[in-house]
């Protein structure tokens, strides 16, 4: 456990928390913008899941970004226990959302591809409505273009599972230095050790 505590592998953990949170915010403001908006509404029926997977995303970015700087903030004061408490909670709140943000977007990416993208165009008015959602649809009844929503939705979907995901590893690896740091767990007997 001694190179998990190491000061500048710590930082550069935080810098990478808030790097990805930032990530994460920047599409799920683009999946919000670009899809959602589209396919979510008042009077349009749509797959909760989307809006929760989106809404948990922009969360989860925004927690790893507040992680990320308190990650930033112990590697400079190793020895004030109260970052440590504040580091413990923050990364193990950030991997428990953040895995359940990749769950949720992995979940958003199954129910897209299972159905062909016809959940993505239910908000169309068209009567037309065609199987496949890459299809073109016969009549303009449509405010949107249902040929552009599947891909951008899958394109921007893949990359923020992988931001998630990477959020969660190094969240995991945050909440494990707090631990080491707090003296839990048998990494820190060893570290304790070391120090003495």
């Amino acid at each position: 456990g001694r190179w998990l505590v190491e000061p500048r592998r710590l930082m550069r953990a935080g810098l990478g928390l808030i790097v990805l949170g930032h990530g994460g915010l920047a599409l799920g403001a683009i999946v919000h913008g670009s899809v959602l908006r589209h396919v979510a509404g008042t009077s349009r029926a749509v797959t909760p899941a989307y809006a929760v997977a989106n809404v948990v995303s922009v969360v989860s970015g925004l927690l790893s970004i507040a992680a990320g700087i308190v990650a930033i903030l112990v590697s400079h004061n190793v020895s004030r226990a109260a970052l440590h408490w504040a580091l413990l909670s923050v990364s193990l709140l950030n991997c428990l959302l953040s895995t359940a943000c990749s769950v949720g977007l992995a979940l958003a990416i199954a129910l897209t591809v299972n159905s062909r993208g016809t959940h993505l165009i239910t908000g169309c008015n068209s009567s037309a409505l065609p199987a496949d959602a890459r299809a073109a649809i016969a009549t303009n009844d449509c405010p949107f273009n249902t040929t552009r929503i599947y891909d951008t939705a899958l394109a921007l979907w893949f990359p923020s599972m992988v931001l998630a995901a990477t959020e969660a590893v190094l969240s995991g690896r945050c909440c494990l230095v707090a631990l080491i740091f707090r003296g839990i767990g048998p990494c820190a007997r060893s570290y304790t050790k070391e120090q003495v």
